[in-house]
């Protein structure tokens, strides 16, 4: 586990989203996390809708389910799935501001919530599906994350997680020039590797039922942000004013830091998909509502 020298908390994490809201907003739009391209010629925004669909098909969610996003941002996904797939859906952030913004932009059966995962308040045993884009990484303590989506997940139901992973091998200058660095100042606790989450889906009781490096489908995400990055900078005064006068500010050095990350393979984007055991012990079938 990749662990930054200066400890990162909840506080730190909603701070960071709070202060740099209307910066993401202007450069990454309403979904702040990876786009997945499969032929290359999808635009960015057919990108991060691509990876939302590709989440819900590991879900294989039926409509009606009750559903669970876990650290939804300003909602964008809550409100594509519950439409594509007539799920409801409640979702959690840290942020008091995505929330405010998810709020204004309502959609039937989505609800979004400021609160901590890991204090969720949710009935053990009320859900049919929980997934987490790119929010994991900002959990303080993962092995909690991971028991807490297995407890309130009903027997059969599924989780999906979308992952920044450190790089198995990740060692030396790579960890020390790109991943501390990327932990410190994107707020993450920590960032662990593919075999540690395993590791911790299977220690919370789930059984991993897939898993998919993507992470030469995602990597072009960043050129895309840094060049939309340096272009509002140079004509934006506002965007200029916001970022260069952010506390938060030194977050935007990770961008180059990820592009190097995904070259040399010290970072991996991962997504997971696990299952928690029927009461006859076996994981729900894809496509079967659990009864």
């Amino acid at each position: 586990m990749i662990v930054p020298e200066i400890s990162q908390n909840a506080a730190a994490v909603a701070d960071h989203y709070d202060e740099l809201d209307p910066v993401y907003r202007r450069l990454w739009g309403e979904h702040v996390h990876h786009g997945l391209w499969t032929t290359g010629r999808e635009t960015p925004g057919e990108a991060v809708e691509a990876l939302v669909d590709t989440v819900g098909d590991r879900l294989g969610l039926i409509p009606g389910q009750a559903c669970v996003d876990i650290g939804c941002g300003y909602g964008s996904t809550a409100r594509r799935l519950a439409v594509t797939r007539e799920v409801r859906v409640t979702g959690f952030t840290l942020s008091a501001e995505q929330a405010r913004y998810a709020n204004a932009h309502p959609e039937p059966g989505v609800d979004i919530q400021v609160w901590d995962w890991l204090a969720n308040g949710l009935a053990d045993a009320s859900v049919d599906a929980a997934w987490a884009i790119e929010s994991s990484e900002h959990m303080v303590d993962k092995p909690r994350f991971f028991a807490e989506a297995h407890r309130v997940l009903r027997p059969g139901g599924r989780l999906v997680i979308c992952a920044w992973l450190a790089g198995t091998d990740a060692s030396g200058w790579k960890v020390r020039h790109l991943l501390e660095p990327i932990c410190r100042e994107g707020r993450l606790p920590s960032m662990g590797t593919r075999e540690e989450y395993e590791a911790m889906g299977t220690a919370a009781g789930f059984e991993l039922t897939g898993f998919e490096d993507v992470s030469r489908r995602v990597a072009r995400t960043w050129p895309i942000c840094a060049r939309r990055l340096v272009k509002a900078l140079l004509v934006d005064r506002e965007t200029r004013r916001l970022v260069l006068g952010a506390r938060n500010r030194s977050s935007f050095l990770g961008i180059p830091r990820m592009i190097l990350a995904y070259r040399t393979g010290a970072m991996r984007y991962g997504i997971f998909t696990m299952s928690k055991a029927r009461k006859d012990g076996a994981p729900r079938e894809p496509g079967k509502l659990t009864q």
